[in-house]
């Protein structure tokens, strides 16, 4: 078993057909299948189920290939990480939210590269499940998420919070001077996430809503802000937002900052155990919340 054998099984399972396969690594069709056929000998599985026109995974194949898929990943981070040192380098991937983007993942890649100027980063703007699976799979080191619900290999920390905001078209009769309370709002369209951005985060948001005596109705789902506040803008609903995700935005809308409510938009920041073994003073520098309230604190929006 070698790894270029594994490499050309992940790509059979993802084809699922001989030829293509072939051609897509430069081999012929029959050397393909001897080293499928030597791969599955030497695991003692049948990865793979050949029929006369078509390629399937056995059960066992599935399993196998989801697993090894994983290894894999791995490794190639093992190997990247290792030239990076050998090069006096090191890598970061760090994956946040919009709101965080908008707000504290500025300050932390200042803070790091104040303690660690050669440290390089490598940034993806991913939702809470996302973060998730990137962190297990050792295919993101940090990730910063809004109100995420931590797994138990994973560790995290709430470094801020900050209120909620309800954007609105500048033609809503509603605006900050005649707002009393969220029931107003109980017949509007509303645009949300979608659930696999971060269950825990729509029920907040949803309970906003129950607060105030109505469940929402929800009439668009997208995972973009940006496409949010167009929708909004163009009268297709109202959206809710944590108040750093609109930070430095001049947007063509009413905002109406949610001040009396009790729910909030907590900022955390999760790792795994590579991450703090890796890097243990640079997380402890990370995981001081002061710098991060005193942000929070002067942000608000007017």
């Amino acid at each position: 078993m070698n790894i270029q054998q594994i490499r050309n099984a992940l790509l059979l399972a993802k084809r699922l057909n001989f030829t293509k396969s072939a051609e897509e690594i430069n081999i012929v069709q029959p050397a393909l299948s001897r080293q499928i056929s030597n791969l599955e000998e030497e695991i003692g599985i049948k990865i793979f189920k050949r029929h006369k026109r078509k390629v399937e995974l056995t059960l066992a194949g599935t399993y196998f290939i989801s697993e090894i898929e994983n290894l894999l990943a791995e490794f190639d981070q093992i190997i990247n990480t290792a030239i990076n040192l050998a090069n006096n380098k090191m890598e970061i991937r760090i994956g946040y939210t919009h709101s965080i983007k908008q707000s504290i993942l500025p300050e932390v890649i200042n803070k790091i590269r104040k303690s660690r100027p050669e440290i390089q980063f490598v940034l993806k703007e991913v939702n809470n499940e996302g973060q998730f699976k990137g962190l297990t799979s050792k295919q993101l080191d940090l990730a910063f998420s809004t109100n995420p619900i931590i797994p138990s290999n994973l560790t995290g920390k709430k470094l801020t919070s900050c209120d909620f905001v309800i954007l609105l078209p500048q033609s809503h009769p509603v605006s900050k001077r005649n707002y009393k309370q969220f029931s107003v709002f109980a017949n509007e369209d509303f645009i949300f996430p979608p659930l696999e951005d971060g269950s825990h985060h729509i029920e907040i948001m949803k309970s906003i809503c129950h607060n105030a005596g109505f469940t929402p109705k929800i009439t668009h789902t997208t995972s973009s802000a940006s496409t949010a506040f167009k929708l909004v803008e163009n009268g297709m609903g109202v959206c809710l937002e944590p108040e750093n995700s609109i930070r430095g935005l001049h947007l063509n809308l009413k905002i109406i900052p949610l001040r009396n409510i009790v729910q909030k938009a907590e900022l955390t920041m999760i790792w795994n155990k590579d991450f703090e073994n890796n890097f243990p003073d640079l997380l402890a520098e990370l995981s001081d919340s002061s710098h991060y309230e005193f942000l929070n604190a002067n942000q608000k929006t007017e």
